[in-house]
């Protein structure tokens, strides 16, 4: 009888760590993961920090539970920025711009005219230069875990159609609260005023503001087609965001999770790309079905835009850090090469 209780003590113990493994959930915490964002819940934002939950939830076996909480509810991108480092809210997603607050680097991705389709975006927010942004972020007491996009950003304006850059002059055009977006609109002879985002509509409606400037997924998400008769295909900066997490909530986090937050960032953004990527021409024939009036830019000024712009490379490459701009450049310049 004692041996046979032995055997079946060790039988026991042997099954343990097969049934831990056949429920890996039971390697994961009850959590609740807030993630704010500033844009409608029909955003790009929004759709794929629903396939971030997704993911998180199937692979705990709905333990930890991640929920966006779109329109700026839980503050402007500045003010979750601060909340996320204070360890009050878990994580964001913020504009490139609003991250450069907080590490300046960042706005290397705001230069004007800096990519010249989506693959060349990839190629240098997947690559070494956008890891070695992330890779500064802990020391603001963030973590860094992937890139989501808003796509290129166009100019609306209620006063005319721009269909080169002098057509900017006098305009008082909305811009983040980024030095670089700023001098991009004053150099081109706008005058940029920078507000929080969740302020634009207001602003337009009462002219405060003549014009903002924005992807067709915010531009339609707003409805800014109700107070904006133009809308002209600048398409002068790659709009990129940063999913963030507060270091002193990740700190908390096991290595599993930690993991498992990273890996379905990746796939999360993977699947926010393609949904941007495709709406995007349905977003503007929408814009312009609504009556907003729509002008076609050239190449060739887009390119002389770009020229003009010369003096802000400039500037930036000293301020930002010659070397993150010269890395990127040299990337860029390697890539289309090959292209060629």
């Amino acid at each position: 009888m004692k041996k046979l209780s032995i055997r079946l003590i060790a039988a026991a113990a042997a099954v343990l760590p097969l049934a831990a493994v056949a429920d890996p959930a039971a390697a994961f915490k009850e959590r609740t993961i807030r993630v704010s964002h500033v844009v409608p819940k029909d955003h790009p934002f929004q759709i794929g920090i629903d396939r971030f939950s997704e993911l998180v939830a199937q692979k705990t076996g709905g333990k930890m539970k991640m929920r966006g909480y779109p329109d700026g509810q839980l503050g402007a991108e500045l003010q979750s920025i601060s909340a996320a480092q204070g360890g009050v809210l878990e994580m964001t997603l913020v504009s490139t711009a609003a991250t450069a607050s907080v590490v300046k680097e960042f706005g290397v991705f705001d230069l004007p005219f800096l990519f010249s389709d989506f693959k060349e975006a990839d190629l240098v927010l997947d690559g070494p230069v956008g890891r070695k942004l992330l890779d500064k972020l802990p020391e603001k007491n963030l973590i860094g875990l992937c890139y989501f996009e808003t796509g290129f950003r166009h100019v609306t304006n209620s006063r005319r159609p721009i269909t080169k850059a002098e057509d900017l002059k006098g305009l008082k055009i909305r811009t983040i609260q980024n030095p670089v977006f700023i001098d991009v609109f004053n150099t081109l002879g706008a005058n940029a005023t920078p507000m929080p985002f969740t302020e634009v509509f207001t602003a337009l409606e009462t002219k405060a503001i003549d014009g903002q400037e924005t992807p067709y997924s915010n531009i339609h998400g707003n409805k800014f087609y109700e107070v904006q008769k133009h809308v002209s295909n600048t398409g002068h900066i790659y709009g990129a965001a940063v999913v963030l997490v507060g270091k002193k909530f990740w700190d908390q986090l096991s290595g599993g999770e930690q993991a498992l937050l990273q890996e379905s960032c990746h796939a999360a953004r993977d699947h926010e790309r393609s949904y941007s990527r495709t709406e995007d021409p349905k977003l503007l024939a929408q814009i312009k079905a609504k009556g907003a009036v729509y002008t076609e830019i050239a190449p060739a000024e887009r390119a002389r835009m770009r020229e003009l712009l010369q003096p802000v490379y400039e500037k930036y490459a000293r301020t930002l850090g010659e070397d993150v701009v010269k890395q990127t450049l040299a990337e860029l310049g390697k890539h289309r090469a090959a292209s060629k």
